[in-house]
């Protein structure tokens, strides 16, 4: 077997076929892309879009992690809970301290209600640079001391958790982003690349259990040096992936769920092609979608 996974002689076909059997037996957990076409972060969101997309992922996930708490995304952890999935809810730290304050507030309340098994303090802030360590140890230690029996995180790049020893501690766990291709590692390597950066968060944890919070390659795409986007590739990496998790035990939400437009901005065109499912909420690797007969087995066989 080759370090990308032996793929050597598989089709498409063989690789949709691997592809669905894994969708087919469920994953651990996916990051919900909550935005329509025509939306981007900061849009209200509604309760009929949210149902529609998680009646769609229902079948196929025991998790899903969330962003934000606010317009309208505080909904998702509720009407993920009455569909059965479990939740790793996130409130959206930047530099707007009233924003900030509405957001743990939201989160806060949610899992007050019953709403939250992990609770996310933050996603990414320091590699964005928008707080400094000490105002978002302070968010940290503000949520954990209103909700002692929910395990408190953070959200960063794996490499953070070991330069910010602070945060670290402050973490009952610690929720990791992994991204080979964001590093420009070529699709061959990214199997026991992406080990690495989980195998140096579990170090910097220091015995704290380490979730990894966002990993994917996106389907299309100008790629960055030897990290190539192609729906073939994405669909490697989706495999390697999820063994390895299975294989392994590690607990990994997938990103994304669905294609989100307004990434372009973002992350250029690469940005907007991280799905699963497509902008429209079509399976982008199925070799067929699921009927309505094997959807409705699927969920019957969930609860």
């Amino acid at each position: 077997m080759s370090l990308s996974g032996g793929f050597e002689n598989n089709t498409t076909k063989g690789l949709h076929n691997k592809f669905n059997r894994i969708l087919k037996n469920g994953i651990h957990g996916i990051c919900f892309s909550a935005y329509e076409e025509g939306q981007q972060a900061g849009d209200q969101i509604t309760e009929k879009q949210i149902r529609r997309r998680l009646r769609i992922l229902m079948p196929h996930t025991k998790w899903i992690r969330t962003f934000s708490c606010t317009d309208g995304n505080e909904l998702i952890p509720v009407i993920a809970k009455e569909y059965g999935i479990k939740t790793l809810v996130g409130a959206w730290l930047g530099d707007n301290d009233e924003i900030n304050k509405k957001e743990i507030a939201g989160l806060i309340r949610l899992a007050k209600d019953g709403y939250v098994d992990i609770a996310a303090v933050g996603n990414e802030v320091m590699y964005r640079g928008d707080l400094s360590e000490q105002a978002l140890i302070n968010y940290i230690n503000q949520v954990k001391k209103v909700i002692p029996t929910i395990q408190v995180g953070y959200v960063d790049a794996y490499y953070e958790f070991a330069k910010r020893p602070k945060i670290t501690e402050a973490c009952d766990i610690v929720l990791a982003n992994c991204y080979p291709y964001w590093e420009g590692c070529s699709l061959e390597y990214s199997l026991i690349y992406m080990k690495d950066m989980f195998n140096r968060a579990v170090k910097a944890a220091n015995g704290k259990k380490v979730i990894i919070t966002e990993t994917g390659w996106p389907s299309q795409g100008l790629g960055l040096h030897g990290a190539i986007p192609s729906y073939d590739n994405a669909l490697k990496y989706f495999i390697n992936t999820q063994e390895w998790a299975s294989e392994d035990y590690i607990d990994i939400f997938y990103f994304s769920s669905f294609d989100e437009s307004w990434k372009v901005g973002t992350e250029g065109d690469v940005g907007a092609y991280w799905g699963l499912w497509d902008k429209y909420e079509k399976p982008k690797f199925y070799s067929k979608p699921l009927s309505l007969k094997k959807l409705k087995r699927a969920i019957k066989a969930k609860y």
